[in-house]
This record gives structure tokens, C-alpha cells and sequence, in this order.
């Protein structure tokens, strides 16, 4: 197949309007858009600024997720940027409007378009998907006041990725029109965070796809990406349909969409029942090894600690040690949850696990600080912190000559203990006297 070279100029060209409408009547006669609709099975879709394509589908799968206070808890948003969140609405699935765009890049701003935008919400034990395209670029106006409508009837938007990405590009579009507000938006469930923390150390990509294929089973839910398009050549597809090329591979940009929404959907009821239901991980895990259970235990672990619930983040920590981590990040958890016990003042659980940690190859700086910082001002023991400042800078000189620690950290921390040593000793020699 030759290979096209694209302009960018020409793409700005592309998404002008290919001609002024007078009447609703003509619709069929843009390029392909019969030939579309024929194969998507969709209808015009009109409204008071014109028209639209709109194509309508219902999934028996995935079911209906349950919400559950805890877990939507675990899932608001923080800090003083939040945007508003009605609990209440948050807590009614029948409120959630699932959202996934397909658009003309991926840098947002003024000069991208969102020309399909897919809905979907719980309806008759399923999934409705909804999907509203714009066969030019004078069809956005009438895209984006349908999903004002559908917003306003289910005002908690559920995406992924959709607050960095969706929502603000369609936030952007919706002001540009200057005469349709900007929906109003009860809560916003986004959930690449919660994906993140429960799975990034366990997968290389958190794409939704790879998600839905290693953590979701999908194809045991009705599904399969064995035929989908590569998501970067969205774009390309669009421009060239607008050009006047063939609709058939715009009928797979709505398939990759459907099957985006039908994983989101998915992902969000995953996701709930590990959080509503966190002790029982291991036994809900799909995979064969402990390894992969402790590890969402322990990214349970963090989210439970970000929140806030330490006792909760603490039982968390410490089956995802019992259950077995790998040694990086069985390291990265002892810290955390001695941390942890030593907010909660429990010194022997959080002295255990840094003696632990000060051991051994390669002992960590951080655990000998807090065990020094402990016996100086809990134990009233400088000699004891004394020593163990002493043997820190010891094996910080002994990991430098050895390569594994760089030179600004290794005069970052010597410098410190060096300072901490310093007042110990005059402390000691006080004693002495």
C-alpha cells in the first residue's frame, strides 16, 4: 500500500465545513455518509443547530457494578483543587455516564476536536452506548449539545484518563461554541489513578486495553481486541473521511470506542469490588501467583494510606509482606508502614522494621535516620544513635566506592548524619562530664 505523507495544513483544511447546508434534507449527501451510516446501522440525529450521526447499541456485559460507600470513599477526590463531588449522586450507578472521545490529536487546545464522542450507562441489566459523530466540522455544535442533554440526565461523568484529557478538551470545545454552556458536572469518577496505584508494578503499559486483557479477562466478558485499529491512526482515519475516502475504516474508530467504553465500564466495577472488599484480594486474584496478589495488596496499601485510614493501610501492609513482594518493593513497603506505626506511636513494630532495613546488603539511609532519630529522642539512648549514625556514613562511604549511590545523595546524607553525629557527641560529652 503506498504511504501518504500528510500536511498539517492540510488537516486544518480538513475539518473545514465541505459546503453550507440550507436544509436538514441533504444530510445523505456528504461523502460517505451514507456509506457510513448504512454500516454502523446509525440515524441522523438533529437538533436545534442541525445534524448529527448517532449510533445506539446495548451489551449484556459487562454487569452492572455495585457501588459501595467505602470504596467510593477511597475513589474522591483530595485538596483544596477538588472539584465539587455530590456523594449522593456519586453513590447511584443509574447517575454514571461513562465518557471516551475519539479527536483529531492528542496535544487538546483550540485546534482539537472531539468528532466522536461515546456515552454509556447502566440500562436493563447492561451497557447503552451512545455514540455522536460529526460527519463535518459544522456538526460539533449539534454533537455537543446531545451531550449536554445526556449529562444533565446522568450528571457523574466516569472516565479513563478523562480529567486530564476528555473532559477539559470537551470543556474547551463547549466554550468555543459561545452558546452552550458547559455541562454541570456532579462528580467525576476517573479511573487511571485507582489503575495506577493497584497495577502499575505489575504491568508495563496501564493502557486500557493491556488492562482489560491482564486483569479484566475480557474476552470472558464478550469481547476481543484481536480486530481493533491502532488508536494513533485515529486522526488519519477522521482527515481522510473528510477528504472523501472510504467510511469502512471510520466503522472501526467506532468500534475501538464502543470497545473503550465497554472497558471502562468494566475496570470500574473491578476496581469497586477490590476496594469494598479488600481482604478478599488474594482469593478474587485471577492470576496463579502470590506475587501478583501482594502486589495489589500493596498498591491497596498506598491508596489506603494517601486516604488517610492507616489502620486499614497498616492490616493492608502488612499481608502484602506476609504474602510475599519482590525485594525492591518489599523494602519500599517496610519503610511505609514504619512509617506508618510510628504515626500511630507503635516504636517497637516501627524499630523492628528498621533495624531490618539498617542490615544487611545494602542498608538503608532512611532506616538508620529514624532509628537514630528514635533512640536520641524516644529512648534517650545517644549512644546508641551515635553508633548507628556512625556505621550509615560507614556504608555510604563503602556504597560509593562501590558505585551504587550517586555522588550528590552520598554528600546529601553524609552531610546530614555528619551534622547529627556532631550534636550527639556534644550531648555525650555532656553526659560524660
Amino acid at each position: 500500500m503506498e504511504q501518504r505523507t500528510y500536511d498539517p495544513l492540510s488537516r486544518v483544511s480538513a475539518l473545514k465545513p465541505s459546503r453550507q447546508r440550507t436544509t436538514l434534507a441533504d444530510s445523505n449527501e456528504r461523502p460517505g455518509a451514507g456509506a457510513l451510516a448504512s454500516l454502523l446501522g446509525a440515524l441522523i440525529g438533529r437538533n436545534r443547530y442541525g445534524e448529527h450521526l448517532v449510533a445506539r447499541q446495548w451489551y449484556s456485559s459487562p454487569e452492572v457494578c455495585e457501588v459501595d460507600a467505602e470504596a467510593l470513599a477511597l475513589l474522591r477526590p483530595t485538596g483544596l483543587r477538588a472539584a465539587p463531588f455530590c456523594v449522593e449522586s456519586a453513590s447511584d450507578p443509574a447517575k454514571w455516564l461513562f465518557l471516551d472521545t475519539e479527536t483529531t490529536g492528542i496535544s487538546g487546545g483550540t485546534g482539537t476536536y472531539a468528532f466522536l464522542v461515546g456515552l454509556g450507562w447502566w440500562d436493563s441489566g447492561g451497557l447503552k452506548v451512545e455514540q455522536f459523530f460529526m460527519r463535518d466540522h459544522d456538526e460539533e455544535h449539534s454533537v455537543l449539545l446531545e451531550v449536554a442533554h445526556r449529562l444533565s440526565e446522568r450528571p457523574v461523568l466516569v472516565t479513563f484518563n478523562g480529567k486530564s484529557f476528555d473532559w477539559p478538551l470537551l470543556e474547551t470545545r463547549y466554550r468555543m461554541t459561545r452558546s452552550i454552556d458547559v455541562p454541570t458536572v456532579a462528580a467525576h469518577l476517573d479511573f487511571l489513578n485507582p489503575a495506577r496505584q493497584l497495577w502499575k508494578l505489575r504491568f508495563k503499559s496501564l493502557r486500557l486495553a493491556e488492562l482489560e486483557r491482564l486483569v479484566l479477562n475480557a474476552e470472558s466478558l464478550g469481547w476481543s481486541r484481536r480486530d481493533d485499529i491502532d488508536s494513533s491512526r485515529i486522526p488519519e482515519i477522521y482527515f481522510d473521511y473528510l477528504r472523501g475516502d472510504s467510511a469502512e475504516p471510520v466503522a472501526g474508530v467506532f468500534m475501538h470506542n464502543r470497545m473503550d467504553l465497554r472497558g471502562l465500564a468494566a475496570l470500574a466495577g473491578r476496581i469497586m469490588r477490590t476496594l469494598a472488599d479488600i481482604e478478599a484480594i488474594p482469593s478474587r486474584s485471577i492470576s496463579s501467583g502470590d506475587e501478583a496478589e501482594a502486589l495489589e495488596l500493596y498498591g491497596v496499601s498506598r491508596l489506603l494510606d494517601r486516604r488517610g485510614q492507616r489502620l486499614r493501610a497498616r492490616a493492608a501492609y502488612e499481608r502484602a509482606l506476609s504474602t510475599g513482594l519482590p525485594a525492591t518493593v518489599d523494602r519500599k513497603a517496610r519503610h511505609e508502614l514504619a512509617l506508618l506505626a510510628k504515626r500511630e506511636n507503635d516504636f517497637a513494630r516501627a524499630t523492628e522494621l528498621w533495624r531490618g532495613l539498617s542490615r544487611g546488603a545494602g542498608p538503608s539511609p532512611e532506616a538508620c535516620e529514624q532509628l537514630a532519630i528514635y533512640y536520641e529522642r524516644r529512648a534517650d539512648n545517644p549512644e546508641e544513635a551515635a553508633r548507628v549514625v556512625r556505621g550509615a556514613v560507614a556504608e555510604l562511604r563503602r556504597a560509593l566506592r562501590m558505585g551504587t549511590i550517586d555522588s550528590p545523595r552520598y554528600v546529601r546524607l553524609v552531610e546530614r548524619f555528619q551534622l547529627r553525629l556532631l550534636r550527639l557527641e556534644r550531648k555525650l560529652g555532656r553526659t560524660a562530664n
